[in-house]
């Protein structure tokens, strides 16, 4: 039996490169991998909401300083390996600072090009994910 879970990924990008983080060995899965900003959707939550969320949690970045660009249709992403169906809603947010401060739930993060996602070790997917956003 599959496990389904709904979240949010985001990008969050200042002067043309987007921001992704690496995940802390404190938090459920994928641990040292890159992601975007991420967290669960908790019941009928709406995922714009989860994700303003999770950047405040995560970034410390207040509402005002970050504007949507654009939502991108979920993705489907089977993790056969840990029994997982994820269905990720994809943004992305301009904000106003590269100045963050990290939570818990990562240990590091760094300022890439779109282009460079495919050269990391990330969280299932996040390429594609990412697709759903990017400039066209």
């Amino acid at each position: 039996m599959t496990d389904i879970r709904r979240v949010v990924t985001s990008f969050l990008r200042y002067n043309g490169k987007i921001l992704v983080f690496q995940r802390s060995s404190k938090v459920g899965t994928y641990q040292g991998h890159w992601a975007g900003c991420s967290g669960y959707i908790e019941g009928n939550e709406d995922p714009y909401n989860r994700a303003i969320i999770e950047i405040q949690e995560e970034t410390k970045l207040p509402p005002e300083k970050v504007k949507l660009v654009r939502k991108g249709s979920p993705v489907e992403v089977k993790d056969d390996e840990k029994g997982i169906t994820w269905i990720i809603y994809p943004f992305l947010f301009d904000i106003a600072t590269d100045q963050i401060q990290l939570d818990w739930e990562h240990i590091n993060y760094k300022w890439i090009t779109p282009d460079e996602i495919k050269y990391l070790k990330t969280v299932p997917k996040l390429k594609e994910v990412f697709d759903q956003v990017k400039d066209r």
